[in-house]
């Protein structure tokens, strides 16, 4: 089995080694095929892996040598296969597998697409690397890794300027919240001597310095900042939807299924270590929802249609913190799970869009695409009726649990969930219907081109769009496949069944009733009244709040930026000159006293003679007066 986790997790960097050093040579298509079958590869390994632990085998921990050791503090560089890596591995693969086949299509007219399709890969590494950690620090290879190709596919069109900027942007957000990851992994490696997953929650179960409650909530809480970072949430969201400048199967695969996912893993993973910091999952939970509300009501007014289901992104990752933060582990990896499917899902369409649009993202440009992109509708269609929480679609059951568990925790948070989900319902039906209704509202030449995508993006689409349909079967209240499954990780945890009452059931039904009215308010909007969002210079009032979303980036621009800008100029044009002129003060000095000593070597015998008597004067007189 170690040769079989080794080979998951080195395909797709032997994967990413062919296609830098041989891509070009591959053919026109050849590196797509060779990035999608390496990541196949690891699909097919993951599943034996799953296979065997749904059938009652042990987890895996695989120790390849000692990293690190300082006197009874050791660091093995290993890797983790149980329950947990292994979900999140199944549809990182899987996911991957079905984005890198799309690529192969969406990218075929790239010049640079080896390039990209090496960056795909060695991503995928990354992401492995992270999920199969065994300890804190493999993790946090994986962390940094995905944050570099992050940076990478964000600005792989660096030609433009605006990319670079995003790719930018978020790399050094990003650099941001791992400061805080990295503070709490040197707190626990003090609190506990062990940085290994199944070494420290033993430690922890175990009572060593369970009483020290102000480390372990700074520890948790550091942490908590590092999985804002990677998983966008309030202060440190702005990244994501500036990433919207990548290649948009870069959107599908980092920014909606995987990368931003990573901070509920971590979280997840070290469960034991913040049930101990109640105040800190209070905060997580908080973070949370006003995140999913503030993101949500940004989405009302989004025109990019990339721009759109980022910031719904950023909502979801808000509520699967939310369900965190209410101790509900197990639900919030079932929200990452439908989330995989359907917002995939609602990506991919998005760049199918784009793709028979030659490029255009504005939906103002778009409408009466569903006769001609069927397949690309409907499976969207399916993945808007998930997102919003409709029966008996993937997102109503997971999207379902979390209000419910929110509900019967914190009533107001509850309550933020809840109007969070019922824009959801809106601004997604706003893109369908703005997309995919009334009339076209594109050029002639784009009218004329339109036409269903090719097989190798649609299939990906049929794939996504049916798992967004049933995915929630993993799932079901009373019967729940993924709580067995995941039950080995919480065997501290005390559950109760599940059953389904009368508050549940008006729950659902309040949910299920606010996203009927979201999507029946868009209906009359923008289907019956035939309503169009205003041009950008006539946009006015609250809505250019929202539409400038809250102003939080100039926010930052003036508070932090600006004051940083002003500090290193000041330094470079002041400090810096003085500290310099100083310095090379006492270079001209002896400079200056060297080129006037050189003129005393004039070749003049005499004078040399004349100069060696002073000296010797000199020295004796010294010698005597010393006396």
């Amino acid at each position: 089995m170690d040769s079989l986790a080794l080979l998951l997790l080195l395909s797709p960097f032997v994967g990413f080694l062919i296609n830098v050093f041989f891509g070009k040579k591959l053919g026109h298509n050849g590196a797509g095929y060779l990035a999608t079958l390496a990541v196949v590869v690891s699909f097919v390994a993951t599943l034996v892996f799953f296979l065997g632990l749904n059938g009652g085998a042990k987890p895996s921990e695989i120790k390849l040598f000692d990293w690190l050791s300082v006197n009874n503090f050791n660091i093995e560089f290993g890797f983790l296969l149980d329950q947990l890596s292994v979900l999140w591995l199944m549809f990182v693969t899987g996911i991957g597998s079905l984005i890198h086949l799309y690529s192969v299509s969406y990218m075929h007219d790239d010049e640079n697409r080896h390039k990209f399709f090496a960056y795909l890969n060695l991503f995928v590494f990354f992401m492995i690397s992270l999920v199969m950690g065994s300890n804190l620090l493999v993790m946090f290879i994986g962390w940094e890794g995905v944050g570099l190709c992050s940076y990478l596919l964000i600005g792989f069109w660096y030609k433009n300027q605006d990319y670079n900027d995003a790719a930018k942007k978020a790399f050094i957000m990003n650099r941001v919240g791992d400061l805080g990851l990295l503070i709490g992994i040197f707190i626990l490696a003090t609190l506990f001597g062990t940085l290994n997953f199944t070494e420290l929650n033993a430690t922890i179960l175990g009572g060593t310095n369970a009483g020290n409650t102000t480390w372990i909530a700074a520890a948790a809480l550091a942490l908590f900042i590092g999985a804002c970072g990677k998983s966008a949430q309030i202060p440190l969201y702005t990244w994501l939807p500036d990433a919207m400048a990548g290649p948009t199967p870069v959107s599908a695969l980092i920014h909606a299924a995987t990368m931003v996912t990573a901070g509920i893993f971590m979280v997840t993973r070290l469960h034991v270590l913040f049930d101990l910091a109640p105040v800190v999952l209070d905060v997580i939970a908080y973070v949370g929802a006003f995140t999913a509300l503030m993101a949500a009501t940004i989405g009302l007014v989004q025109n990019d249609i990339k721009k759109v289901l980022a910031y719904s992104t950023v909502s979801q990752l808000g509520l699967m913190f939310l369900a965190l933060g209410m101790g509900a582990y197990e639900v919030a990896v079932f929200h990452v799970i439908t989330h995989a499917f359907f917002k995939a899902c609602l990506f991919l369409g998005s760049g199918s869009v784009i793709h028979a649009l030659h490029g255009e993202q504005d939906m103002r440009n778009m409408g009466g695409l569903r006769k001609a992109m069927p397949i690309t509708f409907v499976t969207m269609l399916i993945s808007s009726l998930a997102i919003s929480g409709i029966f008996p679609l993937a997102g109503f059951w997971s999207k379902d649990e979390i209000l419910m568990v929110s509900f019967h925790g914190n009533k107001a948070l509850w309550v933020i969930g809840s109007v969070a989900s019922v824009l959801t319902a809106f601004y997604m039906f706003r893109l369908m219907y703005l997309t995919f209704f009334n009339d076209f509202r594109g050029t002639d030449e784009q009218k004329h081109h339109l036409h269903e995508s090719p097989a190798l993006i649609t299939f990906p689409l049929i794939v996504l769009g049916t798992l967004a349909a049933i995915g929630g079967l993993i799932s079901l209240p009373g019967h729940s496949w993924l709580n067995h499954y995941l039950a080995p990780l919480f065997a501290e945890k005390t559950h109760e069944a599940h059953h389904l009452g009368t508050t549940e059931y008006l729950l659902m039904a309040v949910a299920t009733v606010g996203a009927l009215i979201g999507i029946g308010i868009a209906y009359a909007k923008y289907i019956k009244q035939k309503q169009l969002p205003e041009t950008d210079e006539n946009i006015s009032g609250f809505t250019k709040v929202l539409y400038d979303k809250y102003y939080v980036d100039e926010a930052y621009e003036a508070i932090i930026v600006k004051p940083i800008n002003f500090l290193s100029r000041f330094f470079r044009d002041y400090i810096e000159t003085a500290v310099a002129g100083f310095v090379f003060g006492f270079a001209r000095a002896a400079n200056e006293i060297g080129y006037q000593g050189k003129k005393l070597q004039n070749g003049n015998v005499g004078f040399y003679l004349f100069a060696f008597v002073l000296g010797v004067c000199a020295i004796i007189s010294y010698v005597f007066l010393a006396k």
